[in-house]
């Protein structure tokens, strides 16, 4: 019986070494299609060079990082020196970028100015594309041919967030701020309407108290003509619906 202990007790060994260890956590790595593109913000993160080192040239707005978004076959960059954006496809796991269009501001920060050409370079570079998921963040890497790599956090759109596309509105945003929920101070709107050639038409809606425009910080003394995106919240609360700043389409201070 000792005999054929000792010869199973190797063999035994032996099995147990070629076992696969237990499968550790790894991240899920996601196919970067169009539709999960366009369901985040990609904020910038963290980028570094072939040797390791960060790319400093690239956060000189530490509060607004550099943002890539996806939207119906377009790329667009947000939060350098002047809009980008450009037409996109990925073919080979590449991000395949086409000439990018973009604004002709010039911006009074040296570092600044140079902001548009130095991302600009990276996306037309062609580089390899990959989004990974962890948990419920993804994050998405583009790694140039030079050996950069840039990690951008995706944060939800609205449209994620709220489950549905959100509705075209203008609101003419009083210059002074308004009492409402608890005594706080609340923004002064009305919707008011354009036609098809962007002029004013019909008559403005009536006054009313908003808590908030994500995305606007109101000025007092200043008045703006907004457009937002309005989101159906599916609360029963007044208020059951959010509003998302799109642009600052009038701005002007009224006369005392």
């Amino acid at each position: 019986m000792r005999r054929h202990l000792s010869l199973l007790l190797p063999i035994a060994l032996a099995a147990f070494a070629a076992m696969p260890p237990a499968a550790a956590a790894t991240p899920d790595n996601t196919a970067p299609d169009a539709a999960l593109l366009a369901a985040y913000h990609w904020q910038l993160a963290q980028a570094t060079d072939h040797g390791g080192q960060r790319i400093d040239a690239l956060f000189v707005r530490p509060d607004k990082p550099l943002q890539l978004d996806f939207t119906d076959g377009r790329l667009s960059v947000r939060n350098a020196c002047n809009g980008m954006g450009g037409g996109y496809r990925i073919a080979n796991d590449q991000l395949m970028v086409g000439p990018m269009m973009h604004t002709m501001m010039a911006c009074r920060e040296p570092a600044l100015n140079q902001l548009d050409g130095l991302i600009g370079q990276r996306l037309a570079s062609h580089p390899a594309i990959a989004v990974t998921k962890h948990g419920d963040t993804p994050q998405l890497q583009l790694r140039t041919a030079s050996g950069d790599t840039l990690e951008f956090t995706g944060v939800p759109t609205p449209e994620t967030r709220y489950g549905g596309p959100g509705v075209t509105e203008f609101l003419e945003v009083g210059a002074q701020n308004v009492p409402c929920q608890q005594s706080q101070p609340c923004l002064n709107v009305r919707e008011v309407y354009y036609d098809a050639n962007g002029l004013k038409t019909g008559t403005p809606g009536e006054w009313h108290a908003l808590p908030a425009i994500e995305g606007y910080t109101h000025q007092e003394g200043v008045r703006n003509v907004v457009r937002v995106k309005r989101y159906d919240t599916g609360s029963s609360s007044p208020s059951s619906a959010a509003y998302v700043l799109d642009m600052v389409v009038e701005t002007s201070i009224p006369k005392p």
